[in-house]
């Protein structure tokens, strides 16, 4: 698809991306060695780094399986993710929890 910018600017944003990626990715790496200790605060909002990458890659694939929003009970993998979600609540055990989402969804999608 043609945009109205030239492909001087395009490869320029693009490079311009890929430094500032490397810089901050870099500036970890540097500054691994040079500090002693984590600040609490830095600690305590890290510890939900990995919960809020999980959530951002599963929940387009919960709510949008075919591309756009689909919020209702024929949502088999909306359904099974709930279900699977609710039964991390209750047991808070990995295996459960994977368990009964792939339990719920097989039966959604192959016997209901």
């Amino acid at each position: 698809m043609p945009t109205g910018y030239d492909p001087t600017t395009i490869w320029g944003v693009i490079v311009a991306a890929g430094i500032l990626t490397f810089a901050i990715r870099g500036s970890f790496i540097y500054l691994f060695g040079r500090i002693d200790t984590v600040p609490t605060r830095v600690k305590s909002a890290l510890e939900y780094v990995p919960a809020a990458i999980f959530a951002a890659l599963v929940l387009p694939a919960l709510v949008a399986p075919s591309g756009s929003l689909e919020l209702s009970l024929g949502n088999e993998r909306l359904v099974a993710g709930t279900l699977a979600a609710i039964a991390a609540w209750y047991t808070e055990r990995v295996v459960v929890t994977i368990a009964v989402g792939m339990i719920a969804l097989w039966v959604l999608r192959f016997v209901l």
